[in-house]
Formats: structure tokens, sequence, C-alpha cells
């Protein structure tokens, strides 16, 4: 083999070739979601198997979610799962879907005309600032950026039953962070960056209150600067992006790591 065909050969590697199977516009949503699937492992965000980010292909009425049975550390853009808005399986998986992962996602999906992804974990910050009475305080740089966009969903046990889905969705209104009580955080957002956004928002506005509490009583922020602060915020901001340069930046990490989930 010549040093030209070896370096082609590379460079078709490193490309990770769409399978034919998929349109671009699929594949390409498979890509980073699966990336953003490894970033939430590298970040310490996954749980087991279990947890999940929903991602609607442009254009169509199918969403993606993670296989389940695989780590997060596992999944890649071939293996991730195509279902429909009631989280029926579209064409051929080697997995199934987790029942609890499109109970309350694809009501979200249905009838929340932006809502294109939607995430779930159980962090330990995130899920012990859901068991709090109080809540989450507005009293730290990352939690002053959320003022306002926070929802509550009293605990109904594990998310298996449907009708559960319809009452999530009547308790995040038009909120973009719902934080299901003694359970974890739910986030919808226009775009799979702008969910992340969110997410880092959240889990270090947790992270924050907890060590406050820890240390003593949280000081207090008044409204209008909580206000100006959300108005600020560059993760809502769409003329920055909405966290697509934050994405990238994480996702080119993992890729140096591990570029497997490319496949």
């Amino acid at each position: 083999m010549t040093d030209v065909q070896n370096d082609a050969l590379i460079r078709d590697q490193n490309n990770f070739n769409k399978p034919t199977r998929f349109s671009a516009e699929e594949w390409q949503a498979r890509v980073k979601l699966a990336g953003t699937y490894r970033v939430f492992a590298y970040m310490g965000w996954d749980e087991g198997i279990y947890n999940h980010i929903s991602l609607r292909i442009p254009g169509t009425e199918y969403f993606l979610i993670n296989p389940f049975g695989l780590h997060y550390s596992e999944v890649t853009a071939s293996n991730l799962v195509k279902v429909d808005i009631n989280g029926t399986l579209m064409g051929h998986s080697d997995w199934p879907i987790n029942p609890a992962g499109f109970t309350f996602h694809g009501a979200i999906h249905a009838q929340v005309a932006d809502g294109h992804c939607v995430m779930h974990v159980h962090t330990t910050p995130t899920l012990a600032v859901c068991c709090l009475e109080d809540g989450l305080s507005y009293s730290n740089f990352y939690s002053a950026q959320l003022y306002g966009k926070v929802a509550w969903h009293d605990f109904e046990g594990i998310t298996v039953h449907a009708d559960e889905g319809n009452r999530i969705l009547a308790s995040a209104g038009d909120k973009p962070v719902l934080m299901l009580k003694n359970h974890g955080p739910v986030i919808i957002g226009h775009t799979l960056a702008q969910a992340f956004s969110l997410m880092w928002l959240v889990n270090r506005a947790c992270e924050c209150q907890l060590a406050t509490l820890s240390m003593g009583k949280p000081q207090s922020i008044a409204e209008d600067v909580l206000k100006r602060c959300v108005a600020d915020s560059l993760n809502f901001d769409p003329r920055f992006g909405a966290g697509e340069d934050a994405l990238a930046a994480f996702i080119r990490l993992v890729e140096k790591q591990d570029p497997s989930f490319k496949y």
C-alpha cells in the first residue's frame, strides 16, 4: 500500500463514514447525540444504564434515545434507538429502550412544539436539591441564571405509567427546567446544545448550593439582579449559539479520548 493510499484509508477511518441506511440529517443528529452521551459519562452525569437524553431527528416526527442495557460510554451513533412519539421502535435495533425512558419524554415531545431535546439525570447534587423542602436556592452565580425558569412536580414513583407524562407536562408549563421532587431534574431544550447548557447550569447551581449549605446560610440575591442575570445569560441567547460552542468543546474532549461514538 502506498503512502497516499494509507493516508486515504486513515482519513476514511477517522471520518466514520455514514451508513447508507441513514439520511445525512439523521446521521449528524446521531453523531452529536452519541457524543453528548459520552460527555455525560465524562462528567459523571450517567446513572449506570439508566436515565435518558432524547432528541428529535430534524424534519421528522421520530426520536433518538439510548439503547437500554448499554452504559453511556458504550453509546454510538449507529446503536442509538429510533422511536416514534409513542416509543415504538422504528426499524431494527439490537437493544430495547427503557420503559421509563419515553413515558414523559414522549409527552413533552408531542405537546411542546420546540421541545426537541429532553434530558433527565439523577446526579447526586441535583437529586439532593430535589429532596430539599425549600428546593433550589437562587443564591449563586449559576442558579441566578435560572430564576423564573424552574417548575416542580410532586413525586409519583418510578415514571413507567403513561398517564403521569401528561401531569409532568402540566407541571412544567412553559418552564425549560422541571425539578421532579425526590427524583431529579428534567430539561426541555430547543436544541441538544441548549438542553446541555441548561443541564450544566442546574448541576453547577445544585453543587454550589450543597457546598454553601454545608458551611452556613446562603446569601440572598436581589430579584432585579436575578432578572438581569437571566437576561444576560449566554446559555439562553441564540446570538451566541445557546451553548453550541460549549457542547462542541466537550465533544472534542471526549473524541480525543475515544472517537468510537462516531461509528
